[in-house]
C-alpha cells in the first residue's frame, strides 16, 4: 500500500471500508436506508417544530450531516440527524434571541449548529474525547428522562390545541390542567388518535401483517412507516373535511427546492451568549452518539474511535450550519432501526440522505395540510421510549450518591430547565466523586495463614504483629484524601506503643500528586522522629517512575518492597515463621 494511503485510512475511514463494498452490501446499506428514510422524514419535521424552525429546516439537518458522517464516521451505522433532546436544547439556547420561527430565530440557529461543530472538530484534533466522561451514565439517564417529560408534556399543548406560556415543566403542567376545558376537540382528536396509532404501529401492526401473509422485510418496512402514514391520513382528513378552516393548524406552505447555502453570524456578542449552550448541546450529543455507536459495534465486534466521533461530528454540525440546518447529533432510534434493518455501511446513511433530499425535492407540498398536532404526537411517541423510569430503582439499590445526582439532574432540569439540569447533575456528581475518594477505604491488612496473602483484618482470620502496621490504600492519593492517610497513621501510633514499622501495600494506588507527595514526606518525618520506619510495597511502576525523580526515595528512612509478602518476611519474620508452620500443620 502506497504510503499516502496508510497515513490517509485513520483519518477518513471511508477508505477503509469502501476498497471492499460489493454488490451484497450494496443491497443490505440500500434496504436499511429505505426503512430509516421513511422513519426519518416525519421525524425530521417534527424535531424541526420542537426546536422552533420550519419544518423544511429538520430535512435540511438530515442530509448534509448525513454525507459528512459517512466520510469522517467510524461507526458503521450510526445515523446522525436531529434528535429530540437536542432540539429541545437548541430551542432553550436561542429562544431568547429572536421569536421562534422567524428568519432571525433560524439564523441563531444556524450559528449555534456552527459554533457546536466548531467546538467538536477542535475537541476531536485535540483528542478530548475524555471530557465526556465527566457526563456519568447516571446523570445523562436522569436528564434525557427528564428532558423527554419535558418534551412530551410541551407537545401535548400542540395536541390539545391549547396555548400555555411556561418556563418548566410545573408550569406547563398547571398550565395544562388550566386549560383542558378550552381544547380544541378537531385538534384533539387527530392528536390523540395519531399517539394512539402510532403506539399501535410500534407493536402490533407488524404481527397484523404478518397474519395477512405479507412477507417479514416487507412487513417490517411497511410497521415503520407507520408514521408517515399517520401524516398522510390526517392530512388528507384535514384536506378533505377543511378542518384548518375550522381551527386546525396546519404546517403551511413547506419551501419546495435544495437545501439553501447559509453561513452563521459572526456577532461576537451573540458567540459569547451561545458558548455555553453549545458546549452542553455539544457534550450531551456526543455522549449519546458515542454510547449507541458503542453498543452496536459491539454486537458486530466492531469498534469506534471517540475522538474521530468528534472530528466526524463536528464536521455533521458544520455541514448542517452550511445547509441551514441546526445541531444534530447521532440518534438512538433511528441508529437502531439502521442496524436492525441490516445496514452495513455508512453508505446506508448516504443513500438515505438522497431518499431525504428528494423529499425535499418533490414531496414538500404534499406537507400543507399536515396537522402540527400529527407532529406534535410524532415527538411524543419517539420521546417517550427515552424514559427509563427502572434507572431509579436500579440506582437507589447500587448507588445512594448516584441516585442524588440522578434526582439532581432530574428536578433541575424539571424546574429550571435542561442547561441548568445538567450543570447540576455534572457538578453534583463531580462533588460527590470528590467526597468519596477524599474518604480512602484504608484497610489494615493481616497474613492468611499457610499462603503469601494479605487480607483486610476486620473480615479474615489472619496474621499480625505489634511491631508492624500493614495499611492498604485503597485509592490514588491526591489533595482531597491525603490527609485521611496521615490522620490513620498517627491514630495507629498512638494506639500503639510497640510499633516499628509501618508498610504501605501500594497495589491500588494508580497516582500520587504532589500534595499527597508532601503528606508522605509529612508522614515519613514524624515516623522517624518516634522512632518507627516507613516503608513502602508493591508500587506501581508508573507511580515508581515519578518517585524516582524526587528526593523522597532518597531521604526515606525505610525500603521499597517489590512485593508485600517480602517486606513482611524481612521486617517482621515471626509472622512468615508462623505462616509457614500453619502451612505445614494443614
Amino acid at each position: 500500500m502506497p504510503a499516502q494511503s496508510r497515513t490517509a485510512v485513520p483519518f477518513l475511514p471511508i477508505l477503509a471500508w469502501g476498497r471492499s463494498y460489493d454488490r451484497a452490501t450494496l443491497s443490505s446499506d440500500l434496504v436499511a436506508a429505505l426503512i430509516v428514510t421513511i422513519m426519518l422524514i416525519p421525524q425530521s419535521l417534527a424535531y424541526a417544530s420542537l426546536a422552533g424552525l420550519p419544518p423544511e429546516v429538520g430535512l435540511y439537518a438530515s442530509i448534509a450531516p448525513l454525507l459528512l458522517y459517512a466520510v469522517f464516521g467510524t461507526s458503521r451505522v450510526l445515523a446522525v440527524g436531529p434528535v429530540a433532546v437536542v432540539s429541545l436544547m437548541t430551542a432553550t439556547a436561542i429562544g431568547e434571541h429572536a421569536a421562534a420561527g422567524s428568519p432571525e430565530y433560524w439564523a441563531v440557529a444556524i450559528t449555534l449548529a456552527f459554533i457546536s461543530g466548531a467546538m467538536l472538530l477542535l475537541m476531536g484534533l485535540l483528542r478530548l474525547g475524555f471530557l465526556a466522561s465527566f457526563l456519568s451514565h447516571p446523570v445523562i439517564s436522569g436528564f434525557i428522562t427528564a428532558s423527554a417529560v419535558l418534551i412530551a408534556a410541551g407537545q401535548l399543548k400542540v395536541i390539545l390545541g391549547l396555548k400555555v406560556d411556561a418556563h418548566n415543566a410545573l408550569e406547563l403542567i398547571w398550565g395544562l390542567l388550566q386549560g383542558l376545558g378550552r381544547t380544541h376537540l378537531i385538534t384533539a382528536l387527530l392528536g390523540l388518535g395519531t399517539v394512539g396509532f402510532l403506539f399501535w404501529a410500534r407493536r402490533g401492526l407488524k404481527p397484523l401483517l404478518l397474519s395477512l401473509g405479507m412477507g417479514a422485510r416487507l412487513a417490517d418496512v411497511a410497521a415503520r412507516a407507520g408514521p408517515v402514514a399517520g401524516i398522510a391520513l390526517t392530512a388528507w382528513l384535514t384536506w378533505f373535511f377543511q378542518l384548518h378552516e375550522q381551527g386546525v393548524k396546519i404546517v403551511g406552505v413547506v419551501p419546495q427546492g435544495l437545501p439553501p447555502l447559509t453561513w452563521p453570524s459572526f456577532d461576537l456578542s451573540l458567540w459569547k451568549e451561545l458558548a455555553v449552550p453549545a458546549l452542553l448541546i455539544s457534550v450531551v450529543g456526543f455522549v449519546e452518539s458515542v454510547s449507541v455507536g458503542q453498543t452496536l459495534a459491539a454486537k458486530r465486534r466492531q469498534r469506534i474511535e471517540p475522538d474521530r466521533e468528534l472530528v466526524a461530528l463536528g464536521a455533521s454540525n458544520l455541514g448542517a450550519a452550511l445547509t441551514g440546518g441546526f445541531p444534530v447529533t447521532g440518534g438512538f432510534a433511528r441508529s437502531v432501526v439502521n442496524f436492525d434493518a441490516g445496514a452495513q455501511t455508512p453508505a446506508a446513511g448516504v443513500f438515505t440522505a438522497i431518499g431525504i433530499l428528494l423529499a425535499a425535492l418533490l414531496l414538500t407540498p404534499a406537507l400543507y395540510f399536515v396537522p402540527q398536532a400529527t407532529l406534535a404526537a410524532t415527538i411524543v411517541v419517539a420521546v417517550l421510549s427515552l424514559v427509563d423510569l427502572g434507572m431509579f430503582k436500579r440506582t437507589w439499590v447500587y448507588s445512594k450518591a448516584d441516585f442524588a445526582a440522578v434526582m439532581a439532574t432530574l428536578v433541575f432540569t424539571l424546574t429550571m430547565g435542561v442547561e441548568s439540569g445538567l450543570v447540576a447533575g455534572v457538578l453534583l456528581s463531580l462533588a460527590l466523586f470528590l467526597f468519596k475518594t477524599s474518604r480512602p477505604h484504608i484497610a489494615e491488612v493481616g497474613l492468611v495463614p499457610g499462603t503469601e496473602h494479605f487480607r483486610n483484618v476486620l473480615r479474615h482470620q489472619v496474621l499480625v504483629s505489634p511491631k508492624l502496621l500493614s495499611l492498604r490504600v485503597d485509592e490514588s492519593l491526591y489533595f482531597a484524601n491525603a490527609r485521611a492517610l496521615e490522620d490513620r497513621i498517627n491514630e495507629a501510633v498512638a494506639d500503639r506503643p510497640q510499633l516499628q514499622h509501618v508498610v504501605l501495600q501500594c497495589s491500588a494506588i494508580n497516582d500520587i500528586d504532589a500534595s499527597a507527595l508532601e503528606s508522605l514526606e509529612s508522614i515519613d518525618h514524624r515516623l522517624r522522629q518516634a522512632g518507627i520506619a516507613l516503608h513502602f510495597s508493591e508500587v506501581k511502576g508508573p507511580v515508581m517512575d515519578r518517585l524516582r525523580g524526587t528526593e523522597f526515595l532518597a531521604q526515606l528512612r525505610g525500603k521499597v518492597f517489590l512485593s508485600h509478602f517480602q517486606a513482611i518476611a524481612e521486617l517482621a519474620p515471626d509472622l512468615s515463621r508462623g505462616a509457614a508452620q500453619s502451612a505445614r500443620a494443614v
